[in-house]
């Protein structure tokens, strides 16, 4: 999918394309309601209303939104566009699907960058300012039967965003993953990744997870 990506907006890589292809498997039935958390240029919100769901796209970036809004119309789809932190915009919705890339790479800085593009993947020392965020707020909004799909880094401790999605009340599993080698943000920090026990010494690939969980 041709998508237009403005300086500052994430551009589509191998996570936004594994989160795509693990909702693809997804039954989605048309109507179907579906939320975007951090929607960045609008990829995988509009992958959702490609088979039917009605999309609602969140993204604290104003610029990210425009974006959205630019490649919805482009692709002649709709997207109900809302600015604000994660799961504000939408206090008491349900969801029959909540989808999410957000930021997860472990950075030096002890918490997430309010400006700037690193904002779109910087997440604090352990790349979980956000995650650990999603996986409290996310779970209230879904919907009986609805399903979370979050892809993120093995360098973010996938096993951690299954622990809470558990304690949440999902069932939670693994429901896609992918080795892929480090960009060029992964692979200017590799040395501080190694300082910090996050990868063995020389080692230049992480693996794309997708955590599944599903309200009963």
């Amino acid at each position: 999918m041709m998508l237009l990506r403005p300086p500052g907006v994430y551009h589509a890589q191998g996570d936004t394309g594994l989160l795509v292809a693990a909702l693809r498997r997804e039954r989605v039935p048309a109507g179907a309601s579906c939320l975007d958390l951090g929607t960045g240029s609008g990829a995988v919100a509009l992958a959702a209303a490609d088979l039917g769901a009605e999309v609602t796209a969140v993204d604290v970036s104003r610029l990210a939104l425009a974006t959205a809004w630019l490649n919805a119309r482009l692709h002649r789809r709709t997207l109900h566009l809302r600015r604000g932190d994660l799961t504000a915009p939408v206090a008491g919705q349900r969801f029959d699907l909540i989808v999410s890339n957000p930021p997860y790479v472990p950075a030096e800085a002890p918490v997430a960058p309010r400006r700037g593009p690193a904002r779109a993947w910087d997440a604090g020392p352990n790349g979980r300012c956000l995650l650990d965020r999603i996986g409290r707020q996310a779970p209230r909004l879904l919907a009986p039967h609805g399903v979370l799909l979050i892809v993120q880094s093995s360098l973010a401790d996938p096993a951690a965003t299954v622990a809470a999605l558990r304690r949440a009340g999902l069932r939670t599993s693994v429901a896609a993953r992918r080795a892929q080698e480090f960009g060029p943000v992964m692979s200017g920090r590799a040395a501080w990744f190694e300082q910090q026990g996050l990868i063995p010494p020389g080692v230049r690939e992480e693996e794309l997870v997708v955590v599944r969980g599903v309200r009963d």
